[in-house]
């Protein structure tokens, strides 16, 4: 019996060591994606997402909310053509990491920061697709806002 139980919890601490390296592997996909986005980096961006990426903004003009898509290739240009002498720092506040097979969602909970001043705060939330060992962002949507952020 003692060993039934032994091996049982055996598995069961496998089982979690493995799940947690999972997440950790979400985790660095999406640090790297902000490490290029920080840096300004295309190539860097391009090697953590989808060949088909989906961007989409939760907007609000007007107290009407809408969904906003934004081609991938439009936003890589956004971000490298911003100046150098403008400081931008997107804090991620925390990570909630769920996995299934070769899905994964990441909410993270963010503050946007411009040249040292608050900007503005939301949370992302990332669905990743796991192929060939490599997790990448297949789908990003945000939500924005000025008030409302602790």
């Amino acid at each position: 019996m003692r060993i039934v139980i032994c091996f049982c919890f055996c598995l069961f601490v496998l089982s979690i060591k493995a799940q947690s390296l999972e997440e950790i592997a979400v985790k660095q996909t999406i640090e790297t994606f902000f490490k290029g986005f920080h840096e300004q980096d295309s190539l860097v961006l391009k090697s953590v997402v989808s060949d088909q990426v989906i961007i989409q903004t939760i907007a609000t003009k007007q107290d009407s909310t809408f969904v906003r898509s934004e081609n991938y290739s439009d936003f890589l240009k956004h971000i490298v053509s911003i100046p150098a002498t403008t400081m931008f720092n997107e804090k991620l506040l925390s990570f909630n990491i769920q996995i299934d097979g070769a899905m994964a969602n990441a909410w993270t909970p963010y503050e946007f920061w411009l040249n040292d001043a608050f900007s503005h705060c939301g949370v992302n939330s990332f669905q990743l697709l796991k192929t060939s060992n490599t997790w990448k962002i297949i789908y990003l949507i945000d939500t924005r806002r000025k008030s409302d952020c602790k």
